[in-house]
């Protein structure tokens, strides 16, 4: 019997549980584009292959069929959930970006000194990203005038 994964595509992925970043195999089934195996990577240097126990159950995280893949948005004050497009939730995040920074944007301190800082936006990165990704996603902050930023990678 032919193994499942002879026809599927190949890709390399993170995990995303924790800052260790092992490193993942994925096959994926052409016609549905659906994973359908994911296992260690034995080539990545950081897990040669190994996963821990949250690692190996990544496969049903993915694929399971409980998993919520739609906006649910619940307004202020209101005990329902509505769902809303992908497209809504992008205009509405970068809106309340925008409105809290304009809100709370400090040009110069209290000493008169040039700061260029919003105190009331903080961010905390995402362990899956490489290094090239979390400079990449500081460097966005920073233009933002944001401060404080911390990585799930010190956490």
């Amino acid at each position: 019997q032919e193994l499942k994964i002879n026809q599927a595509k190949l890709t390399t992925s993170v995990c995303c549980y924790c800052a260790v970043g092992c490193g993942l195999l994925v096959w994926t089934d052409p016609a549905t584009g659906r994973s359908i195996n994911i296992e260690g990577d034995p080539d990545h240097p950081t897990n040669e292959g190994t996963l821990c126990p949250k690692g190996s159950s990544i496969w049903q995280t993915v694929e399971q069929s409980e998993r919520i893949t739609d906006v649910l948005y619940r307004a202020p004050f209101s005990d329902k959930w509505e769902k809303k497009s992908w497209d809504w939730a992008y205009e509405r995040i970068v809106k309340k970006i925008k409105e809290t920074r304009d809100a709370s944007f400090e040009e110069k301190d209290g000493q008169g000194r040039i700061v260029n800082r919003t105190q009331a936006i903080a961010s905390v990165g995402s362990a899956a990203l490489d290094n090239e990704e979390g400079w990449l996603y500081q460097a966005m902050l920073r233009s933002l005038g944001i401060v404080y930023m911390e990585s799930h990678a010190r956490i």
